[in-house]
């Protein structure tokens, strides 16, 4: 056989036993490696299986603990309702048993009344019988007269008339001043009686406020963060909320200035907010600054809410619901304008129920009390006073016409046409002329003193003029010869009024008149 054709089938035999022995060498291989990745396989499955029963108990936890929390929210807020329910229901027992009581006392009345009316009915028709007996004895008696006096009943009857008028005139002058001055002091005590009674049975809280706030910081190297590069970060945030901030030397402080609380507690929040996210640029002033008001806003709302809420007044609409709450954030000669509307509201509440009035008056004296002052909080600017402006923002919102009058003549600027009226405006002054309620700046003060007692010394025979009790009184000390006692009286009121129509004060100032005459002789 040819070499070359063996050696081929020899290759070709060993090619074969190759591809033989290799196949199975493969197959061998691929099974062992099928039987590791099997179970691989089954690891990983256990192994997930466990974590999935792992995840499955935490999730189960977390459930569990949500519902707890939300069950104790729930219980909470029931209990809360609950409480305040059973508060409605002991408010509303308690007026029931009220008007019953009202209602025993008012058939007691009635039936004492029917008593009284037909005793009385006896009475006149004894008086009338008595009277026709005394005619007849009168008619005869003047006969008698006549012929004793020989005079004729119309002579004598003129006479004795001419005689009784010139001695009943002196009498009724010095009876007309007794009277007067009996009048003066029962009604000044009463008056004085019921105004203590309501000051003592209201709560007073210390009203002052200031035009600066101090706004406190961790550390001084906010303040240059604040300031920014070359002043432009405080300019955007005075520019934003018109609020001036003061940086001097004190430490960790910035000083918020502005006239308008509302504003101060504006850039207070703002900068709160700035300094806590740590970004401070123009860009992210006026967006913080613009979410500060629209939380504001709320804010404003949620105190009057509250507010009336806490006075129980009911039925206000929302708009003026909304110039309540903006009460908070403003003043009046230093003094919160919000506490001021309140106590004024408590204050015409508790005046009006100690002058015996019913309880729907007593009601729309307090609502008319807590809006006496809505005219200095409108939302646009007006030429009005803030009386008559506030009148005609309740008359708008479909206040009582009580209410309307009440408001609107509380500083003698209307008519007042209701018996509330002139209680609101006795409370407010009340409020305002309590001790430490207001302040005034000291340069206002004392000119207003001084203004005072130049008022009084432009009359004729005044000596002398002196404010007192930091103004609340007026002593004006006259010449005894060029003023008598009956001037004195008319000086005395001609001046209040003057005071009452050209100046404005807090309060009120008593005018006191002093004459006096001096008679000096000297024994040698």
């Amino acid at each position: 056989m040819d070499p070359n054709i063996l050696a081929i089938i020899i290759g070709v035999a060993a090619l074969i036993v190759g591809i033989i022995l290799g196949k199975f060498i493969f197959a061998k291989s691929t099974r062992k490696q099928v039987e590791e990745a099997e179970l691989q396989a089954q690891t990983i499955l256990k192994e997930a299986e466990l974590r999935a029963e792992t995840i499955r108990k935490e999730k189960e936890l977390e459930a569990k603990e949500k519902f707890v929390q939300l069950k104790s929210a729930h219980d909470k807020e029931l209990l809360e309702k609950n409480r305040k329910i059973n508060d409605t229901e002991n408010r509303i027992r308690q007026k029931e048993q009220s008007i019953n009581q009202k209602e025993g006392n008012l058939e007691k009345q009635i039936k004492e009344n029917e008593a009284i009316k037909e005793n009385l009915s006896r009475q006149i028709d004894l008086v009338n019988i008595k009277r026709t007996e005394l005619e007849k004895h009168q008619e005869e008696h003047i006969r008698r007269l006549e012929k004793i006096a020989n005079l004729s009943a119309e002579e004598a009857k003129t006479q004795l008339v001419e005689s009784l008028k010139n001695e009943a005139h002196s009498k009724a002058l010095a009876l007309q001043q007794e009277i007067i001055e009996d009048a003066k002091q029962k009604a000044g005590k009463e008056a004085r009686k019921i105004v203590i009674q309501t000051i003592q049975r209201t709560a007073a809280e210390q009203a002052i406020e200031n035009s600066i706030t101090v706004f406190n910081l961790e550390s001084d190297e906010i303040k240059g963060q604040i300031i920014g590069r070359e002043g432009r970060n405080i300019r955007a945030i005075e520019a934003a909320t018109g609020v001036d901030l003061i940086v001097d030397d004190t430490p960790e402080a910035i000083l918020l200035s502005s006239f308008d609380p509302l504003r101060r507690e504006v850039a207070r929040l703002s900068l709160q907010r700035l300094v806590a996210d740590g970004r401070i640029h123009p860009a992210r002033i006026e967006e913080v600054v613009e979410k500060t008001k629209k939380q504001i806003d709320e804010q404003v709302m949620e105190i009057g809410e509250r507010t009336v809420i806490e006075l129980g007044i009911h039925g206000l609409h929302k708009e003026l619901v909304r110039m309540v709450g903006r009460m908070r954030f403003r003043s009046s000669y230093g003094q919160n304008l919000l506490m001021h509307s309140r106590e004024t509201a408590n204050l015409c509440a508790t005046m009006a129920a100690e002058l015996g009035m019913s309880q729907p008056q007593v009601k729309l004296a307090k609502r008319a009390g807590l809006l006496h002052d809505i005219g200095k909080v409108p939302d646009e600017e007006s030429e009005l006073s803030h009386a008559l402006l506030g009148a005609k923002m309740a008359e708008k919102y479909g206040e009582n016409p009580a209410v309307v009058n009440a408001i609107g003549a509380h500083h003698d600027e209307m008519e007042m046409q209701y018996v509330i009226s002139p209680i609101i405006q006795a409370c407010d002054a009340i409020s305002g002329a309590r001790p430490g309620a207001r302040r005034e700046i000291m340069q206002q003060y004392l000119q207003r003193i001084k203004d005072l007692e130049n008022l009084a010394m432009a009359y004729n025979g005044v000596e002398k003029a002196y404010a007192i009790q930091a103004g609340r009184e007026l002593r004006v000390i006259v010449e005894a010869d060029k003023v008598t006692d009956q001037d004195s009286d008319k000086l005395s009121f001609e001046i209040a009024q003057k005071i009452q129509t050209e100046m404005t004060f807090p309060g009120q100032i008593k005018v006191t008149v002093i004459r006096e005459k001096r008679a000096v002789n000297v024994a040698r």
